[in-house]
């Protein structure tokens, strides 16, 4: 799979629009960017995380809350900062503020919490072309994604899409169906068939074992490639 991005973004679900990006601006210092339009009540505020975004979805309607959350913390790299800090969003989501090339983190990383590092391991690999730094640490185009062995086996994450919390990694791709058929070749599970959003992208979502949301998208802005 060939990225059109070196970093992925993450994405989150919210009803608690102003409380977060209080968190997001002020505590995480993240500079906000602009604001889409999803529909169906739910607005995207995007803030930049260096060549990585983190976006903010803001629903208007009550968010279900997933009964598992696949994708445990979130670790943001910043600029000037001297050691790992612990935080919770208002939401309670696990963010880790990590100085700037902190054990190789830049942008956005993120700790997944699955039922089999070995297997999940293979998962991105195969389907993403990930590649494996060390057990259970793999790097996604410039980007980290660290594997933890859950406690307990648990069921794969069957909650919607649009739920409470960390919900989703967007991988900025140059083709959306030719990534898409790609991963479901190599064994992934299709959730959502690739669809233009206007002239903005064309996106996919697949999903990981663990029932973590993975979207693929071909950004008109990233590409340069017309959308539509």
């Amino acid at each position: 799979m060939s990225l059109a991005k070196g970093y992925f973004d993450v994405g989150l679900f919210t009803n608690q629009y102003e409380a977060q990006q209080r968190f997001w601006s002020e505590q995480v210092g993240l500079p906000f960017d602009h604001t889409l339009k999803l529909g169906g009540g739910v607005r995207q505020h995007r803030y930049q995380a260096g060549d990585a975004v983190l976006k903010l979805n803001d629903a208007r309607d009550a968010l279900p809350m997933a009964e598992r959350q696949p994708i445990a913390a979130l670790l943001v790299a910043v600029a000037g900062l001297s050691a790992p800090r612990e935080l919770q969003d208002p939401d309670g989501n696990a963010i880790t503020l990590v100085p700037a090339g902190h054990e190789g983190i830049n942008g956005l990383a993120v700790r997944l919490q699955v039922t089999d590092v070995a297997q999940s391991s293979q998962f991105y690999q195969q389907v993403l072309a990930c590649t494996e730094v060390s057990p259970g640490v793999l790097r996604c185009g410039e980007a980290l994604l660290l594997l933890e062995q859950a406690s307990a086996r648990c069921a794969p994450d069957t909650a919607p899409l649009v739920a409470k919390g960390l919900r989703y990694l967007t991988l900025q791709v140059f083709d959306c169906d030719a990534a898409y058929a790609s991963a479901l070749a190599a064994g992934a599970e299709g959730t959502k068939a690739p669809v233009n959003m206007g002239s903005t992208a064309r996106i996919a979502f697949i999903r990981d074992p663990d029932g973590i949301w993975i979207e693929l998208s071909e950004r008109a802005s990233v590409t340069g490639k017309t959308i539509g």
